[in-house]
């Protein structure tokens, strides 16, 4: 009887985290309808004339759905439309979930964000810079969230077959710079904070993410890889040819993105799955009633963790910082497009993008799967567009 009450309320409760986000006219949310449309209008027409292969958005304000719609095909040879519960690589989107399970043991007082990597990953206590002599800093796990660890780009390290092997690799490679002095966006940090997720919490850190994340937040179709029945919605990965047309990308089809378990740009999501995320964050840390973080940890979640370097920001624009996981908004006029100040987001590297909007209660996601020419925070990135069209939209 003992094991069949505690079967029914895992259920409960896996049901109740998987409730449908409530919906509401965008107009009883301080959202012009006429003005959103414009919005939609933009992703029909460069899904329509071949920029993109389709795009699903979707926006919430004060907890409530205002728009969500898919446009385009989900596969190459445009037979089956997209769906809006298609599923995306998210890639570096995973990186804000990663640092919001190291807050997580934070909060229990398992580890603090300036402890030493070492003290939970021995193998990373003799690392070295570029001439052989040791750093003056001591690598914290602060720096891998905030991406300031020092670490440098090494193929050798994305065919390790586990985060062991990985760290083992990582150990024994130089560090391409003082650990706190640069910020480097690249998958590293977030990689080695999965690993010590996993060496404090005594689960994988796809079974940790499973059970502290995805199950409490009903975000049902998020993981590192897909079961048989979900890859029938996978949405294909494009890029652009020479003469300017969409061409296959390479795609992991549902598999691990690497063989290692990777907290930088593992997973897999939907856009609901990830608003459902989103708004977690937006709510301090609450989705549907059940607290996954503490208030106070989102709030450090999203401060500047680049505030001690010349300049503390990371894009070419001098306007954005970085927090644990995503960008922190902090100049207004030097970004060149709407927003607000605060503004925590980030993009994956097939254009998938998502912004938590605290000041204006707004969340918004949007999926595509595009491998751009550009490089990250060029404005010819769709995010750039869609968020002055979704901004704009705003009455209130």
């Amino acid at each position: 009887m003992k094991c069949l009450l505690s079967l029914l309320l895992a259920v409960a409760v896996c049901g109740a985290g998987a409730a449908p986000l409530p919906e509401a006219a965008p107009q009883t949310q301080g959202i012009a309808p006429e003005r959103l449309e414009r919005l939609d209008r933009y992703l029909a027409s460069t899904v329509g004339r071949g920029d993109y292969l389709g795009a699903v958005a979707l926006v919430l304000r004060n907890g409530r759905v205002v728009d969500w719609r898919a446009w385009g095909h989900r596969d190459h040879e445009r037979r089956e439309p997209l769906a809006r519960n298609a599923i995306f690589r998210i890639d570096a989107m995973t990186k804000a979930v990663t640092a919001a399970a190291v807050l997580m043991l934070m909060e229990e007082g398992r580890l603090n964000l300036d402890d030493p990597v070492a003290a939970y990953i021995p193998e990373l206590r003799e690392l070295r810079l570029a001439d052989g002599k040791a750093p003056r800093e001591v690598l914290t796990v602060r720096q891998l969230l905030a991406q300031t660890a020092g670490f440098g780009a090494d193929a050798s390290l994305e065919q390790a077959p586990d985060l062991d092997e990985y760290v083992r690799r990582l150990a024994a490679l130089p560090l391409a710079a003082e650990p706190g002095t640069r910020f480097r966006d690249d998958h590293t940090g977030a990689v080695v904070a999965g690993r010590v997720i996993e060496a404090i919490s005594g689960l994988r850190l796809d079974a940790f993410l499973h059970k502290r994340v995805f199950l409490p937040l009903g975000m049902r179709d998020t993981g590192f890889v897909l079961a048989p029945d979900q890859r029938a919605r996978l949405a294909a990965v494009t890029s652009t040819n020479a003469d300017g047309q969409l061409t296959p990308a390479p795609a992991a089809n549902g598999q691990r993105i690497t063989p290692y378990l990777n907290g930088a740009i593992g997973l897999y999501s939907t856009a609901e799955d990830y608003a459902r995320f989103a708004q977690m964050l937006l709510d301090g840390g609450v989705l549907g009633g059940r607290m996954v973080l503490g208030r106070k940890s989102v709030e450090l979640m999203m401060q500047n963790h680049l505030s001690h370097l010349a300049p503390p920001t990371w894009d070419q624009y001098g306007a954005e910082g970085y927090g644990l996981g995503g960008a922190v908004v902090l100049d207004l006029a030097r970004r060149g497009r709407l927003g607000s100040l605060g503004q925590f987001g980030w993009a994956g590297a097939q254009s998938t993008w998502f912004t938590v909007d605290r000041q204006e209660r707004l969340v918004a996601v949007l999926m595509l799967q595009h491998q751009p020419q550009k490089v990250l925070g060029d404005p010819a990135r769709p995010s750039v567009r869609v968020s002055n069209l979704l901004y704009q939209s705003l009455t209130r």
